[in-house]
């Protein structure tokens, strides 16, 4: 095999994509020209590793397969980041958005998360816009400077894009992580934030979402198998703990999120990462072991 190449399996396992998937981008979309080893089989280099990447953040970001096959197609270099001069310029939508959110305007606010879906990498979008524009409206909300009405609609309408983005995210053959929060937990914005991240770095995730029973968690995991459980808490919930280490006689699992504490993954036996959601989806990627 020649120097740099890789065959078709581990283009697959690098990226989280099926090999069969991988093969219809090329046969469809034209999106690969392998070389072809002495035996006949494709050779991929790190180039076609970059445009399958790429080709998955353009999906990730709500587009068709062809759509997206066209835009890799057409750049030069895929994209992957937003350019540092790109920032004056993302400052309008970011601000158009927030104005969109607090007056209930539902079409100018998908206005202008397209623009800036267009415009960053999944993780810029999260980081820069999605994540500080959320606490933001949160903490206006404590201050009463913003109503309920206008959190709740912000936050809906929020993570209604941000589920469209994870369309698929169960799909591949990549690690495979159970996310959920516990019964009593109604919020669940920052757990679709690490799926996101997760299926990223090629993961694929099973989401149950907000306010999942233990016992429910805990049957999922057995059909699924995943590696990791991942249970998000916003506030300190009283979990049933023979429940959860029912729940960790199989797979690793994780507590993270603002109500979850080292000492409370002691009492439990589990495992406590103390970070937002975009740290913890690179913690669990970078095969880093958790606290006990």
């Amino acid at each position: 095999m020649s120097a740099g190449y890789i065959r078709i399996g581990e283009l697959s396992r690098r990226t989280g994509v099926s090999p069969e998937l991988l093969r219809a981008w090329e046969r469809r979309y034209g999106l690969f020209e392998p070389d072809r080893s002495p035996g006949r089989f494709r050779l991929y280099s790190d180039a076609d590793v970059a445009t399958v990447e790429a080709m998955r953040t353009q999906i990730g970001h709500g587009l068709s397969a062809a759509e997206a096959a066209r835009r890799v197609l057409a750049s030069a270099a895929p994209p992957h980041a937003a350019r540092a001069d790109d920032t004056p310029a993302l400052e309008q939508p970011t601000r158009a958005l927030r104005d969109a959110l607090i007056d209930f305007d539902e079409a100018a606010a998908h206005t202008a998360l397209d623009q800036l879906i267009a415009s960053l990498s999944l993780e810029a979008l999260l980081r820069t816009v999605i994540l500080p524009l959320l606490q933001e409206i949160g903490e206006g909300w404590e201050r009463g400077e913003i109503t309920i009405a206008q959190e709740h609609f912000a936050s809906n309408l929020i993570r209604g894009r941000l589920m469209a983005l994870g369309r698929g995210w169960g799909r591949g053959s990549g690690r495979h992580a159970l996310l959920a929060a516990p019964p009593g937990e109604q919020h669940d914005l920052g757990l679709v934030v690490l799926a996101l991240m997760l299926r990223d770095y090629g993961w694929r995730v099973t989401f149950l979402g907000a306010d999942a029973p233990i016992s429910t968690i805990t049957d999922t995991a057995r059909r699924v198998a995943p590696e990791v459980v991942v249970l998000a808490l916003l506030k300190p919930l009283d979990l049933e703990q023979d429940e959860v280490r029912e729940l960790a006689r199989g797979p690793r699992v994780m507590i993270s999120g603002a109500g979850a504490s080292a000492q409370l993954a002691d009492a439990l036996g589990i495992e406590h990462f103390d970070g937002g959601p975009i740290e913890a989806a690179r913690h669990l990627a970078n095969g880093a072991p958790g606290r006990r």
